[in-house]
């Protein structure tokens, strides 16, 4: 126990059960996590894990997909998941007083899922609908695009939902056999913040999850080999959409904190650097912003701009400059300081959430093994410095690059553009 409410047991079986007390709420968010995402998949099952979270609403041995609709209804409360490239999500909050019933309806969807041919018949059709959308996003798509041509042949270059072909290939045995060898129990966290009681939460879950057996034997993940490059892909829109990336810190390096104030310093706020420059300043684009994607063995800091098709290259010099002037100079202490505010802000009111807080305490243990508090983390953003920022920009300059850029672009924009990284 310590001062923050954090508490974690490890039940028998492996199932990591963490909780968090928030005073002066009468909610609970509760969170099914397993350490398991798009990239851990076999090629071959591509897209399968995002497929599971959406079967797993679908009906299990006593409750057909309309009961489960029904319970969640029943107790006024908000049901969701999520599949991302490490982690599968299946999470509720509801009022403190439905603590048991819905855990018995996540452990009854988790553990006892029938995955009927019927109902994947049916919901292939939906998740088709939805790679469909993304390819009718451009702004999304460029990023689906982008992770395949900077880390090829790796399984975080693939997108979270799989592709139409190998999607519409699959039948109930192949996720039924998915499930059982990676959904084990040592790969499973159980997450709830809000007004909950350790010690009986701990009984419930041992209740529910407690007798789940199996062990995950899947060979370890390796860290993508990046590729640098340019690739243009000709499609009929009216904008240009531009996405630069370097590797970047991975979500156990120490400069990740670094990485969350660069990236708000370079194009992550309104008062940014890209943002000011290319969009207040110039007007050459609606949408431009920077971001850093961080993964448990590596990391992306990107740019992003939609353009008219005669300023893309304009904009690519635009864009490598501003990160150019970051790695040449160190930022002022005002500056640096004002992402400080900017960052903890952000921290602070996401701590008034408990869904924010249930998502915390679940990735920090998925991704570095342990708790740490809000405090801390404030702490260690306050100890950033100008030179550190100077020098992350600096290792991301001198990293793998890669450029992709889709629409109507013009002859000779790929060797236009090598030259702006050339200079």
């Amino acid at each position: 126990m310590n001062g923050t409410g954090f508490r974690k047991t490890e039940l028998p079986n492996g199932v990591r059960v963490l909780t968090e007390k928030v005073p002066g709420v009468r909610s609970i968010s509760i969170g099914v996590w397993v350490d398991q995402g798009s990239r851990d998949e076999p090629e071959e099952l591509s897209g399968i894990s995002h497929f599971i979270e959406h079967m797993i609403f679908k009906g299990t041995t006593k409750r057909s997909a309309l009961d489960i609709a029904k319970a969640f209804d029943r107790m006024g409360g908000i049901s969701n998941a999520f599949t991302s490239k490490e982690t599968i999500c299946f999470h509720a909050k509801v009022m403190d007083t439905h603590e048991d019933e819905i855990l018995e309806l996540l452990s009854d969807i988790f553990l006892n899922s029938r995955f009927s041919q019927e109902e994947i018949e049916r919901e292939r059709l939906v998740v088709l609908q939805e790679i469909s959308m993304v390819e009718d996003t451009p702004e999304e798509l460029i990023h689906d695009l982008f992770y395949q041509f900077f880390w090829p042949d790796h399984g975080l270059g693939r997108p979270v939902l799989g592709s139409p072909e190998i999607v519409s290939q699959f039948v109930s045995s192949d996720i039924s056999s998915f499930v059982r060898g990676r959904f084990s129990p040592d790969r499973v966290v159980l997450a709830c913040a809000g007004n909950v009681d350790h010690d009986q939460f701990v009984k419930k879950v041992d209740y529910f999850f407690g007798k789940m057996e199996g062990s995950t034997t899947w060979p370890p993940r390796t860290a993508p080999v990046a590729r640098s490059g340019v690739k243009v892909i000709d499609k009929d829109l009216e904008q240009v959409n531009v996405l630069i990336g370097f590797e970047g810190p991975s979500q156990r390096d120490d400069s990740r904190f670094d990485a969350l104030l660069l990236n708000v310093i370079l194009g992550g706020s309104m008062s940014s650097r890209l943002f000011q420059e290319i969009r207040e300043r110039r007007g050459l684009a609606y949408s431009v912003y920077s971001f850093h994607s961080g993964y448990s063995d590596s990391g992306l800091l990107g740019m992003y701009a939609g353009t008219s098709p005669d300023r893309a290259v304009q904009v690519v010099g635009l864009m490598l400059d501003e990160l150019r002037k970051l790695a040449d100079n160190p930022v002022s202490d005002v500056e640096l300081q004002e992402a400080k505010d900017h960052v903890k802000g952000g921290i602070v009111l996401a701590s008034e959430s408990t869904d924010a807080r249930m998502n915390r305490i679940a990735r920090l243990e998925l991704v570095l093994g342990r708790y740490t508090s809000i405090d801390e983390v404030i702490e260690r953003i306050d100890r950033v410095t100008p030179e550190s920022v100077m020098k992350l920009a600096q290792t991301c300059l001198g990293s793998k690059w890669a450029t992709l850029i889709m629409g109507k672009v013009p002859s000779g924009c790929e060797d236009e553009i090598r030259r702006e990284f050339e200079r």
